[in-house]
């Protein structure tokens, strides 16, 4: 079996998501609210419903009771982004808690007080129209506030949708260190699920291989950042014999999966190939290892035309037109910002379904120190396969700095052989 990269212990984890959380916020809060032109950032959730940008504020070591307010108020470059939290949950140090009572009611008036103390021009709130993580605020609590608040600060309620973009599509130097031991884990349980002592021909179905990642990361105390998903390639005769729908594993396959886990708060997001081997052969036909000459060279296509400030739909362009002179056989490209979560917020890159333009989200701009996925497909025959057409699809995670775009704790570049 594979060797997996040792997970930390939960005490641990909470160390260093403690540690990354205070470098975020005393140097990426100022610049999200900068850039987005708000003075004061209100953020209003409820336990058992957080705002992801609450989420994504807490430390992980708490509880978060009843009714959460954080205020943010920008005093300037010279005195920086006073942090209050109103509200009964220890924020461990990473937050100024004036309120200690257990009253909601109270929350609501010293909420208000610190308001009008600060008299802000621009109250951003969590409503956003493009980005579903800068909607966190729900009807009842905006209901709330604009009840709560005099009128002349009603007025200046505005959407905190660009805070909350730059908050959670950025990633600190910590966060950018850690990523790839996050990966190194997602991709060994990869490994493991293809390991040729698992995959037994004609035994071993795709769905035990799903089950089998699930499992591993329940072990490993780690949640699947989507369902896992395992699936299989097949030529049209093999298919007329054994219909892909039995979900039974048979040699000559080429099996594909679409996995990934969260992890210190970052989660990952594969789609990896492996190759059963038919009696006598070392390693898949030619034709197939094909593939991988192809989904190198658009691999780097994909590289080398990130730019800060294109946004995902400018992007989607240069790669794929560059792809097309270069004869890559049918690209597709789908890239989304990873990290904080799955598919928001940064620069959608394309979608399996639309190759020219994504309004709303692939109007996003690129900024470094960002995560995407690389999932990109080709499509050519298979002189194996009688020339059948066949579309590979591979994910692999990476990301944009100041050096380029690069990938996170390395590629995959042949089967995974069983």
């Amino acid at each position: 079996m594979s060797a997996r990269p040792g997970v930390l212990p939960v005490r641990e984890q909470d160390r260093v998501i403690h540690r990354v959380l205070q470098k975020r916020l005393d140097t990426l809060l100022p610049v999200a609210m900068r850039e987005a032109g708000i003075d004061l950032w209100l953020i209003l959730c409820q336990e058992d419903d957080p705002d992801p940008v609450f989420r994504s504020m807490m430390p992980m070591d708490t509880w978060t009771p009843i009714l959460q307010m954080l205020l943010f108020h920008d005093r300037g470059e010279a005195e920086g982004v006073e942090r209050v939290n109103y509200s009964m949950t220890d924020t461990q140090g990473l937050f100024d808690q004036p309120w200690s009572g257990s009253r909601f009611e109270e929350q609501w008036t010293w909420l208000r007080r610190a308001i009008e103390e600060r008299d802000p021009r621009r109250i951003g709130i969590n409503v956003g129209s493009v980005a579903w993580a800068a909607g966190g605020l729900t009807h009842n609590l905006h209901a709330q506030i604009t009840a709560l608040l005099p009128h002349r600060y009603v007025e200046r309620l505005v959407s905190a949708e660009a805070a909350c973009t730059r908050w959670l599509m950025t990633l600190t130097e910590d966060e950018l260190e850690l990523f790839p031991h996050a990966v190194s884990v997602s991709r060994a349980i990869i490994a493991e699920c293809y390991d040729p002592q698992r995959v037994v021909p004609g035994v071993i179905t795709t769905e035990d291989l799903q089950w089998h990642y699930w499992q591993r990361c329940a072990d490993l105390g780690l949640e699947p950042s989507f369902k896992p998903s395992f699936s299989i390639l097949r030529s049209s005769a093999e298919k007329a014999r054994h219909p892909t729908t039995d979900r039974v594993i048979r040699r000559g396959d080429v099996l594909h999966c679409d996995v990934g886990l969260r992890y210190l708060r970052l989660t990952t997001d594969h789609q990896e190939l492996a190759y059963v081997r038919r009696e006598g052969e070392e390693d898949a036909p030619e034709g197939l290892r094909r593939f991988w000459d192809h989904t190198a060279r658009l691999r780097g296509v994909f590289m080398a035309e990130f730019q800060r400030g294109l946004t995902g739909n400018e992007l989607l362009k240069r790669i794929l037109t560059r792809a097309r002179e270069e004869g890559i056989p049918g690209p597709k490209v789908y890239g989304h910002s990873l990290g904080l979560l799955l598919h928001q917020p940064g620069p959608l890159i394309g979608l399996p379904w639309e190759q020219e333009c994504c309004p709303g989200r692939g109007d996003v701009k690129l900024e470094h120190n960002t995560c995407y996925t690389m999932e990109l497909s080709i499509a050519a025959p298979v002189p194996e396969w009688d020339n059948q057409e066949v579309r590979f699809p591979t994910e692999q995670d990476v990301a944009f700095t100041e050096i380029g775009c690069h990938p996170i704790g390395g590629l995959q570049t042949g089967y995974h052989l069983v």
